[in-house]
């Protein structure tokens, strides 16, 4: 017979789902064949940016000092990976992989991702969308709206 105090209960909400999908398209192989890894290092680069969409997706807001805290509460070995533990995914780790990612450029992972996902999923490249909600326009407007100088070079857009 169980005893109910032998049994400790963890919530991970949408998470595991989060995990599978991160999982599935193999994004921690990818980031790990990517940047290598260091000599003695406790948890792969690939766990670590696999531990931040986590924690991103679980609508989380808080200081990077803090990460470490947000795995305390959910199993961290069971979605992140066998071996990795909250502590060792501190602010350090993760400025340091993040580092290494803006070195190796941002643009090349994201191709190696989508194009591994592309072909795991069998995903068709005939026709293309355009999400015409990032467009970004510039110039001078007549507007009724009070009067708002805009920049010409870089600095920040009125939001009419």
């Amino acid at each position: 017979m169980f005893n109910v105090k032998d049994i400790e209960i963890q919530n991970i909400d949408h998470l595991e789902i989060v995990a599978g999908i991160v999982d599935s398209i193999g994004l921690v192989e990818i980031i790990n064949n990517l940047l290598g890894s260091e000599l003695g290092e406790k948890v792969s680069a690939g766990h670590v940016v696999k531990a931040m969409i986590i924690n991103g997706l679980g609508f989380v807001s808080k200081p990077l000092y803090m990460f470490p805290d947000f795995f305390e509460s959910i199993p961290c070995e069971h979605l992140v990976g066998k071996g990795v533990k909250p502590e060792y995914l501190n602010d350090d780790k993760l400025g340091r992989v993040m580092d290494k990612l803006f070195l190796k450029g941002l643009d090349t992972i994201f191709l190696a991702v989508s194009l591994n996902t592309v072909k795991k999923f069998n995903i068709s490249l005939e026709s293309s969308h355009l999400d015409s909600s990032s467009m970004h326009v510039h110039g001078e407007y007549n507007s009724t709206l009070p009067h708002c100088p805009l920049q010409k070079w870089g600095g920040l857009k009125p939001l009419y």
